[in-house]
């Protein structure tokens, strides 16, 4: 079973109807209907919540605020629920933590089925009664306990850059060109800007440090994880 998710948004009727579907999917649901309530709600449950689904348009705090306060002191799981199709307001939230996004109207569905295959591809990966280590040039990603080690030492690292840095690695000296780390790392539902990848690869290579050296940049073709 599943720990926690928090639904937050405005709309009464809408905050029901998606966490009866997370519920029916074996999820305990918290629920906050502006932003300033989801911010207290967060804190109080910090320790337990695996995922925030988020609506952008809220009274108080807006979902951008609410983002970038969460993502300051977690790495929790964030999809932002959002009415518009802005490819630089998505970029925008990637910059500011989200892990994925879905479109109003929601298919609860969708959603459901968006946030379990998220979830399970992140904290479920790999239990096979051993040791599962991905681990090259000083970096050890241990699958069944989810960590990544940088010489030894631990970083915070949010799911989707966890997904990605896992990819690159599992692939290691092929070049990924963004769109095959698309469909892979978001699905092949997803329609927004592919610059998203050099987003998360920024952020990947400042939490690694020394090590960033490692995810080359080739040009006009994508990415390489190697000597």
């Amino acid at each position: 079973m599943w720990n926690k998710v928090l639904v937050v948004e405005d709309d009464d009727v809408m905050r029901a109807v998606i966490s009866h579907a997370f519920k029916e999917g074996g999820f305990q649901v918290l629920e906050a209907a502006d932003g300033s309530e989801a911010i207290e709600v967060f804190h109080d449950n910090e320790k337990e919540i695996d995922l925030i689904i988020l609506d952008v348009m809220m009274p108080k705090l807006d979902g951008w605020s609410v983002c970038r306060r969460i993502s300051d002191v977690s790495q929790v799981a964030i999809i932002m629920l959002t009415a518009r199709q802005d490819d630089a307001d998505k970029l925008l939230g990637y910059e500011l933590g989200v892990d994925e996004y879905v479109t109003k109207p929601i298919n609860t569905k969708v959603l459901l089925a968006k946030s379990q295959r998220m979830l399970e591809r992140v904290f479920y990966s790999g239990k096979t009664g051993k040791k599962n280590v991905v681990e090259a040039f000083g970096i050890e990603i241990n699958k069944d306990a989810y960590t990544v080690m940088v010489e030894d030492n631990e970083i915070e690292i949010a799911p989707k850059e966890y997904e990605l840095l896992l990819y690159l690695m599992e692939n290691q000296g092929r070049v990924l060109s963004r769109e095959k780390i698309l469909d892979s790392i978001w699905g092949y539902d997803y329609f927004g800007d592919d610059r998203v990848v050099d987003t998360h690869i920024k952020k990947i290579r400042k939490k690694l440090g020394d090590k960033a050296k490692h995810i080359h940049t080739i040009v006009r073709a994508g990415y390489k994880f190697d000597k």
